[in-house]
């Protein structure tokens, strides 16, 4: 009597969880908004499925920047009175579709949201971390400054990009962002994005003061992740509350954002080195 071979059915394989990318800054004002906003729409034209998060949890504006009003936000989630999955909303057809991606909102003027504790910041965190199961790339806007949640969900994340002015305020308060998130997670992968440079000279020195002052004080070199010039189209965008892909596909600012996302995608944009 022979026996039948026993046919072997492989369990299927779990999708990993898409990479989270940080967008920091030290200081306020830099343009962070803006560069999350286009780094998710850039990042789902080229097919990845994409999340935003509003990570400003006092002073929220993506929703503002996009044109559009959530009728949930992490507020309702905090509350109790939604879940993470049920405040996403999409934008341009959402990420399932062709060039549209998903969005978690913030909160507006909430003074308790702007001051959460460990624990709720932790939630929050978990969330993400659980959302990104469904998604190629979730993209976190933080709130500016060194405030112990945007750290927390800094140090969480897989990179951190930090948008920085050629100003000194941009950029020593940058480095301190840098110097307080690898005090919290030593090997957090870190690239520098140079914000409304005129030319070349001024994106090579905002690059150069990063890597001298992490190179010297935090021993590390943080990745070069491009840099976007000063563009008129950008703030006409931003006053028509549109993605700029669509407000002006040809301008300077735009082939700017699409280097860049390059660099993320590719991961080249947090490529760190010990300093010499």
């Amino acid at each position: 009597m022979t026996s039948s071979a026993t046919k072997v059915v492989p369990f299927p394989a779990r999708k990993p969880p898409g990479r989270v990318v940080a967008i920091a800054s030290g200081k306020g004002g830099v343009g962070k908004t803006f560069i999350a906003v286009s780094l998710a729409r850039a990042l789902a034209e080229q097919g990845e499925r994409v999340l935003l998060v509003d990570g400003d949890l006092g002073l929220s504006n993506v929703d503002i920047q996009l044109g559009v009003q959530p009728d949930l936000t992490l507020a309702h989630v905090m509350d109790g009175e939604a879940t993470l999955a049920e405040a996403v909303m999409r934008i341009a057809g959402g990420a399932a579709s062709p060039g549209g991606f998903d969005l978690l909102p913030g909160s507006h003027g909430i003074a308790s949201f702007a001051d959460l504790g460990e624990r709720d910041v932790q939630r929050i965190a978990a969330g993400i971390s659980a959302l990104s199961f469904s998604y190629d790339r979730v993209i976190v806007d933080l709130a500016a400054g060194i405030g112990h949640a945007m750290l927390k969900l800094a140090a969480d994340a897989d990179d951190v990009l930090i948008v920085a002015l050629d100003e000194p305020a941009s950029l020593t308060d940058g480095y301190a962002f840098v110097k307080l998130l690898k005090s919290r997670r030593p090997t957090a992968r870190v690239g520098v994005l140079a914000n409304r440079v005129k030319n070349k000279k001024e994106s090579d020195r905002i690059h150069q003061s990063f890597v001298r002052a992490c190179g010297s004080y935090l021993g590390f070199e943080p990745g070069c992740a491009g840099a976007i010039h000063e563009d008129q189209a950008v703030k006409t965008a931003l006053r028509a509350q549109m993605l700029l892909s669509r407000h002006a596909p040809t301008s300077t600012a735009l082939g700017d954002i699409e280097t860049v996302t390059h660099l993320v995608k590719s991961g080249a944009a947090f490529e760190t080195r010990v300093a010499a």
